[in-house]
């Protein structure tokens, strides 16, 4: 009877404790860690098992360490797309690659390997099929070659120190098909839990900090051992370092190692605050399955908060306490899901973005609800009254996702890693998948969330092949209201909610409205009744998914508010509101403001700053710039900036009107319809004025990532010209012209490979012109870089009597006004030596260099030594009634960086030598870029 009941109490103990999965693989690595080499010669025996339902003739293991072997790696080809040319760049000692010498099975049978394309995943052949169920042993022999940490910050770094992940063999993920990933230092390496055991020797005078339990460190002469133990884990992380930096944090309900440390904070308070976030952890997630938490600030330095980490250490605008917290907060969330649930984070990484950042928006309301996002700063007088200032911290998640929206560069949470952009990839994505939680945690009720993460962890943690279908089918049954919405339309798309309100109709005891959905995106949306500040009704609407007329009880209100408490991620909250207090009240008020800010719903926002222009006519031209741009973009846009010119004792400037419409992911993504003039002096006492309307298209390939793009561009460009009479006799055209101008452009802005060709038409009363340029940029795997630019035009007719308007070699006249020349009409001293490549792009000033019939010019360049290039110029021009003349100059660039700061130094030319002709000086040409927005282009291409 007794033997009966066995079988009933292990089920009832299985209905009361959810299974945790045992690893079935077994792993045992023997480790040794050479210093004089950077190596580490390992063996292993892995046993695997078939878990799986198929027969496995063909094992799939990752070899992450091997990402930074060569230039064709998929990690190679990644830091590229982000103009990151460090590994491509690197010398060989500086590269590390896995070297196997043997594989063998349990009867100590070689087996045929492969590495797969791009060489960090290894195809390895059975001799017989594996069935499900079975097992084999797999001995592995072989050297790791640690990276330099320059790369992505694990590796060996100059001092001797060792930070190690992902750097042993592991078995990919056979899920009805493996899933084979390659490493792109997105830190979302995918494998099979195993229990595994690593006995490590490495050098004397390092300190061992790691995620795995150890079992002691032996100390012999010359070395240390120890040896690390995990049971169901993915992969053992090592920090070896010179110094003690690591401190064991042992609270009531988790122990702790860490790294991370404020300056100004104390060790007793760090320890308070550690145990604070602890309890939090397990309150809000469960208990932690393993013996250590790691968390490290290498790890934080990765994934760090953004906005607190960009500012320095000295005007950082937060407590200690709050910074210290909201940092280990997040970092440890991070390892935390990391070690526990096994989520395909390549292809659902949404999921634990969505738990991560969700629970530092909740930390935020729960500990720090007065927390502004930008700090101390917003007591500050000159500050306090920008509206960033009085944004709440967890408005940066609404504010930073938005930023990407605007842009048209947004992706659906669902998108794959591999497939994000950097700023995705990085912020915008992990902010919009916390924000959607705490959007559905107020339109369900927190608890109800709150409840469902709790489950899901407490019911998946450990589990092998975790899936988001899993997250969903958990909320769903906490949720009383239909969520398909947020499955369907926030994560699966990336559809914008953007809802408005209109027809107020107000009776005694009612309030009729109507809501439209701009958007037509099918989610629910909150309504606010407000009176001054003060919430005095909330409303949830569903199921409005073009327009909706309601009616709600009439109250203290004066104001209605569509999601007031910002809430929902909307793109546009400038018509969310309606005053209640007259017809002719108005619902915005106007706001001038020094400096650009965040936007504010509920002001017409306008702002100025102070700006100083220069030519060589004008001088400097100091002024104010006045617009409506906000850190958001929006569709239409104004920027004028009048400046005043000293030397010329007069308003100068520019000013635009835009107006933007985006389109959808690819193809035709984007039109611009512009309206832009400005006027300056070309010459002493001789004004141009430009006005030019316009309107422009844009392309790109559905993968954003890609760096090519395609534009048309239609405008007719309207000159004016005021002409001192001192020198009306050296003008030979009229004052005033107009050319119409269409110009196509396709430009692949790889750093590796960079390609571009257009296609540019002009015509005018007088003249009718089509030009074609080409240019293309290769670094090779020898480092050495080529560049080529081809350009040939031609006159379709051709009724000037001077050169203004032909093709030039050197120094185009520019009579579109669009080169930013220093001094336009120099010829002689400085300025006359600036250099903007077009048209010919030649830097040797060579005698009658226009060209009014025809042109086709070729230039190239190629690296001596780092950025010290050797150029050379070729080509035929024609002008009407002389035979064709061939043209040539050669040389050498110091391309500091290219397109913005470059110095040419003339050698052999038509001229002869010309580095031996007198006054050398002035031959020797310079490009220069003085645009701010132009070089900050350097820095936030990256990202976008």
């Amino acid at each position: 009877m007794q033997l009966r009941l066995i079988p009933i109490i292990l089920f009832v103990l299985g209905l009361s404790f959810p299974k945790m999965a045992k690893a079935q693989h077994k792993n045992e690595i023997t480790a040794t860690l050479n210093d004089s080499t950077k190596e580490i010669t390992v063996t292993q025996r892995f046993t695997y098992v078939n878990e799986s339902d198929d027969g496995l003739s063909v094992l799939y293991f990752n070899d992450w360490n091997h990402a930074f072997a060569n230039k064709k790696t998929a990690l190679a080809k990644r830091f590229g797309e982000e103009f990151n040319r460090s590994l491509h760049l690197a010398k060989d000692k500086e590269r590390g690659f896995t070297s196997i010498k043997t594989i063998v099975d349990n009867n100590y049978t070689g087996l045929n390997w492969t590495r797969m394309g791009n060489q960090d995943v290894l195809r390895i052949e059975l001799n017989d099929v594996l069935d499900a169920g079975q097992s084999i042993q797999l001995f592995f022999t072989y050297t790791l070659k640690l990276p330099n940490s320059k790369f992505t910050s694990y590796g060996r770094n100059p001092i001797g120190e060792y930070f190690l992940k992902d750097w042993y063999i592991t078995p990919a993920v056979y899920d009805d098909e493996w899933k084979l990933y390659n490493n792109m230092d997105l830190d979302d390496h995918y494998t099979d839990v195993s229990n595994t055991t690593i006995k490590l020797t490495f050098p004397e005078k390092l300190f061992l900090a790691t995620n795995f339990s150890d079992g002691g460190i032996t100390s012999f002469p010359g070395g240390q051992y120890v040896q690390l133990s995990g049971e169901n884990r993915k992969n053992c992380e090592i920090h070896l370092t010179r110094g003690r930096r690591f401190t064991k944090h042992i609270t009531e309900l988790l122990t702790v190692t860490t790294d991370l440390e404020a300056k100004k904070y104390d060790n007793i308070s760090e320890g308070i605050s550690i145990s604070k976030v602890a309890k939090y952890l397990h309150d809000n997630l469960g208990p932690y399955p393993h013996d250590n938490l790691l968390v490290s600030e290498l790890d934080y330095g990765k994934h760090p908060l953004y906005g607190i980490n960009q500012l320095p250490s000295f005007i950082r605008p937060y407590e200690e306490q709050f910074q210290f917290e909201m940092k280990f907060l997040k970092t440890s969330l991070r390892s935390y899901l990391k070690e526990t649930l096994f989520i395909d984070r390549r292809a659902e990484r949404w999921v634990s973005d969505a738990i991560v950042n969700y629970l530092m928006i909740k930390y935020v309301e729960e500990y720090y609800p007065d927390q502004k996002l930008v700090g101390k700063l917003s007591k500050i007088w000159g500050f306090r009254g920008f509206h960033l200032a009085q944004m709440d911290f967890n408005e940066q998640y609404a504010l930073l996702s938005m930023l990407s929206a605007r842009r048209n560069i947004d992706q659906a949470l669902s998108t794959r890693n591999d497939s994000l952009i950097k700023f995705n990839e990085r912020i915008a994505n992990g902010f919009k998948a916390g924000l959607g939680m705490a959007y559905l945690s107020e339109y369900l009720n927190s608890q109800k969330i709150d409840s469902s993460i709790q489950s899901f962890y407490r019911n998946y943690k450990l589990k092998p092949l975790v899936k988001a279908k899993d997250f969903r089918k958990t909320i769903e049954e906490f949720a009383d209201k239909d969520i398909d919405w947020f499955f369907d339309e926030y994560v699966s798309t990336r559809k914008k909610i953007d809802f408005k309100i209109k027809n107020i109709f107000k009776s005694e005891d009612s309030i009729t409205l109507t809501i439209k959905n701009k958007r037509g995106t099918n989610v629910p949306i909150s309504l606010f009744g407000l009176n001054k500040d003060s919430v005095v009704s909330k409303y949830w609407f569903t199921g409005i998914d073009t327009s909706r007329t309601i009616t709600i009880p009439r109250g203290d209100e004066t104001r209605l508010v569509l999601n007031y408490d910002q809430k929902i991620p909307e793109f546009n909250q400038r018509d969310n509101w309606k005053t209640l207090n007259g017809f002719f009240s108005s619902n915005k008020k106007l706001k001038l403001q020094f400096f650009k800010d965040t936007e504010d719903p509920y002001f017409y926002q306008i702002f100025y700053v102070p700006i100083a222009n220069f030519n060589v006519y004008d001088g400097i031209t100091p002024g104010l710039r006045i617009y409506n741009k906000t850190f958001l973009e929006r569709p239409f846009t104004y920027d004028i900036a009048p400046t005043y010119s000293f030397l010329e004792k007069t308003v100068v400037g520019k000013a635009s009107f835009r107006y933007r419409k985006y389109h959808g992911k690819s193809g035709l993504y984007v039109s611009n319809y512009v309206l832009g003039g400005s006027t300056s002096h070309f010459q002493v006492n001789s004004r141009f004025s430009t006005i030019t309307p316009s309107v422009s298209f844009g392309w790109r390939p559905d993968n954003l990532i890609s760096n090519r793009r395609q534009s048309l561009l239609f405008r007719h460009v309207n000159v004016f010209r005021n002409i001192d009479e001192s020198i009306a006799d050296e003008i030979d055209t009229d004052p005033d012209y107009s050319v119409f101008n269409v110009r196509f452009r396709d430009v692949d802005n790889d750093i590796l490979n960079f390609t571009s060709w257009s296609i540019d038409a002009q015509h005018a009363s007088n003249f009718t012109k089509v030009a074609f340029e080409m240019e293309y940029r290769k670094l090779f795997e020898s480092n050495r870089q080529l560049n080529l630019r081809l350009y040939a035009g031609k006159f379709i007719r051709n009724r000037t009597d001077s050169d203004f308007f032909s093709f030039a070699l050197d120094r185009p006249t520019d009579y579109l006004f669009d080169l930013p020349y220093l001094g336009r009409s120099e010829d002689s001293g400085i300025y006359s030596q600036q250099i903007i490549i077009a048209e010919g792009g030649f830097k040797s000033s060579l005698p009658n260099p226009f060209a009014n019939d025809w042109i086709a010019t070729a230039n190239a360049s190629t690296n001596i030594w780092r950025w010290i290039e050797a150029y050379g110029d070729i080509g035929f021009i024609r002008s009407t009634g002389e035979d064709a003349r061939f043209v040539y100059d050669s040389g050498v660039r110091l391309n500091l960086v290219t397109d913005y700061f470059e110095l040419y130094f003339p050698v052999y030319s038509n001229l002869g030598w010309e580095i031996a002709q007198p006054d050398y000086g002035r031959s020797i040409r310079f490009v220069v870029t003085i645009s701010p927005r132009t070089l900050i282009g350097l820095f936030t291409r990256k990202w976008f």
